[in-house]
């Protein structure tokens, strides 16, 4: 490298250093009417969710909040490349190869609120990013990966409505006697949900106190929580965020949504979990993804009183089915997921689009012509909902830009019908990932690359188990 060509690429750094530092002084003015409001707090959370979506970070005093909006704070990048134990997957170069080193973290502006579930009453938390220690966003952190998302998909000059659903189970966290998991007990009684009362108002009245306490919280977040429904297994709950223009935000509110309903119900003595199949006779846990477009006159482009006529929503939903193989490993991110992915379980197993049909990949709800959008619902809950929503995107461009049309929309059973069907387990949908060239340039070569370092070693990691099935059924008699 020459002279003059290290001379820009410090300048660069430089550049890239500065314009972070000065978006984060002028952020620090958030950081001080915080503490001068909330006179009581003493401790503050700095959280950052990993390649699983799971949130870590680190605590600080009061006193270094502001130097942390100003200057940032340092976590090592192996964070966004651990495996489902926690353990840092050392073949993604991220760990001892680098020296375990540090990248610099900025919290996200609007994300700072108390922790009202902390029984002190004296701490807080804020989401926040990876950067390199240039200033430059982290490769390897999902929230970045949906930043550059967006500003691609911004290219198309529509202004987004999106909204995400989450399904969660509540879960004893004592086992049965079998050593299985089991719903809780409902409070007041000595008797467990037990049938598929989809829409029960009686078992939303059962567990009031804890869906009360769960919008109560999320409404001092600032997290726009409004709905909760109980679904089609005993336990099994979805939650329901506003509709918004910025998906940035509505992606960072489902992240820390998940964290509001898993800290609730520890408070009452229950777990929550988003993992995909809890129960392997009954339903899974998906996240649904809202979206529709609007024009610079504020009309929904994919509104129409038969959407099957729309070419605009056609083109979308085309380009999310084309995708949908490349990009199921980034929905469905581990081995558990693809166990959601069952016939007449209300979880998609083909590349299928139709009306009202939740049967469907890609379903188109009703609730007339001005409110038609795309209903996404392969991604499992136990997704992270940077990669989910980056994912949409990509496909929903791809589709518009290249004019692509989707095949004919389902109607009646998709089940019981002959489609092309999406990978039924992790390995296929890894090498159907690797193999497209449209994920590495919406995600990003050197992500991809960690991503399958990373969920290959979790393969293996899974197969060198054996079940307590295998010991029951072959060791006596094989």
């Amino acid at each position: 490298m020459s002279r003059s060509q290290e001379g820009s690429q410090e300048d660069f750094q430089e550049s890239a250093q500065t314009v972070l530092q000065e978006g984060a002084s002028s952020a620090s003015d958030e950081a001080m009417e915080f503490l001068l409001k909330h006179p009581e707090v003493e401790t503050i959370e700095l959280l950052i969710a990993d390649l699983n979506g799971v949130i870590r970070g680190k605590r600080i005093e009061r006193s270094l909040l502001s130097k942390v909006y100003e200057k940032g704070f340092y976590l090592p990048g192996s964070v966004m490349a651990l495996d489902a134990t926690g353990t840092t997957v050392e073949e993604s170069g991220l760990g001892m190869d680098v020296g375990d080193c540090d990248r610099l973290c900025f919290p996200v502006p609007n994300t700072l609120c108390i922790v009202p579930w902390h029984e002190t009453g004296d701490r807080a938390q804020v989401l926040c990013s990876m950067y390199e220690t240039d200033g430059t966003p982290f490769f390897a952190d999902p929230r970045q990966v949906l930043v550059n998302a967006v500003k691609r998909f911004e290219e198309l000059g529509y202004t987004p409505g999106i909204a995400l659903e989450l399904e969660f189970y509540l879960i004893d966290p004592q086992t049965n006697e079998k050593g299985q998991v089991q719903p809780p007990l409902i409070p007041g009684t000595d008797r467990r949900m037990s049938s598929k009362q989809v829409y029960s108002v009686d078992d939303l009245d059962d567990y009031d106190f804890f869906i009360r306490d769960v919008i109560a919280t999320a409404q001092i977040q600032n997290i726009p929580a409004d709905t909760v429904i109980a679904e089609y297994a005993p336990g099994q709950f979805e939650v329901n965020l506003n509709y918004g223009e910025d998906i940035l935000a509505a992606t960072d509110q489902a992240v820390l949504l998940k964290r509001v309903i898993s800290c609730v119900a520890k408070k009452y003595g229950m777990q929550a979990s988003f993992m995909a199949k809890p129960y392997i006779e009954e339903s899974g846990n998906g996240l649904h993804i809202h979206l529709s477009l609007m024009d610079a006159d504020g009309n929904n482009v994919f509104a129409a009183y038969d959407p099957t006529t729309n070419t605009l929503l056609q083109n979308a939903v085309a380009g999310l089915l084309d995708m949908a193989d490349s990009t199921q490993a980034l929905l469905c991110p581990n081995v558990n997921s693809y166990r959601r992915l069952a016939p007449e379980a209300f979880a998609p197993t083909s590349k299928t689009w139709g009306l009202d049909n939740r049967t469907v990949a890609i379903r188109i709800p009703s609730g007339g012509k001005e409110s038609t959008r795309i209903e996404h619902r392969i991604s499992g809950a136990d997704t992270n909902p940077y990669l989910a929503v980056t994912t949409v995107l990509a496909g929903t461009v791809e589709g518009i830009r290249k004019s692509m049309t989707p095949p004919e929309a389902v109607t009646g059973n998709a089940y019981d019908q002959s489609h092309a069907h999406i990978a039924d387990n992790q390995r296929d949908a890894l090498r159907a990932m690797a193999a497209d060239p449209r994920v590495t340039d919406w995600f990003g070569e050197e992500f991809v690359d960690m991503y399958q370092t990373c969920k290959w070693s979790e393969v293996r990691l899974f197969e060198r188990q054996v079940t307590a099935m295998e010991y029951e059924l072959l060791l006596p008699y094989i």
